[in-house]
């Protein structure tokens, strides 16, 4: 992958987003219901994370968006947690170091604003992810934080930032 750029999201990249996502939704079988793929602003992420303490993240390749990722506050937790949200990547990304280079950005701008920890929720069969998230020092929790709606990840994660 040559030409790759990691940038924050802008409005124009809504639709790209979008489809990535619900892309990887259909490719993994991942579930639709009690996931981020029922989130409401899922055609909105450019808006849903110009918020305080929210980015968002797009790796574009030759003008493709070809992954993305963001951080956000954790809903109903304390202040000083934030959630690792919507990583998905292309098939043709994965495996080439492009998911560590885009999560150190994403907990970079973490701890630039201000978090102590962060969590994250994922599927059981997402093991490459999971790999991808003990390397840089996530560890499994027993039990879900926050309220994201998400019933149906049942793989809590945290990492001291």
């Amino acid at each position: 992958m040559e030409n790759l750029v990691i940038r924050k999201i802008e409005k124009k990249d809504n639709e790209a987003v979008a489809q990535l996502i619900r892309m990887v939704f259909d490719e993994l079988n991942i579930p639709k219901v009690g996931t981020a793929y029922a989130d409401p602003y899922l055609d909105l992420m450019f808006e849903e994370y110009n918020k305080p303490k929210s980015v968002y993240y797009v790796v574009e390749n030759n003008g493709k968006i070809v992954g993305s990722a963001g951080v956000a506050p954790l809903e109903n937790e304390a202040e000083t947690i934030c959630e690792l949200q919507k990583m998905y990547f292309l098939p043709e990304t994965r495996g080439q170091g492009i998911g560590s280079q885009v999560m150190a950005v994403c907990l970079q701008s973490a701890k630039e604003f201000g978090f102590e920890n962060c969590y994250l929720e994922t599927m059981p069969f997402m093991h490459d992810a999971q790999k991808l998230y003990k390397k840089v020092g996530f560890e499994y929790i027993d039990a879900p934080m926050g309220s994201t709606g998400h019933v149906s990840c049942p793989v809590w994660m945290l990492k001291k930032l």
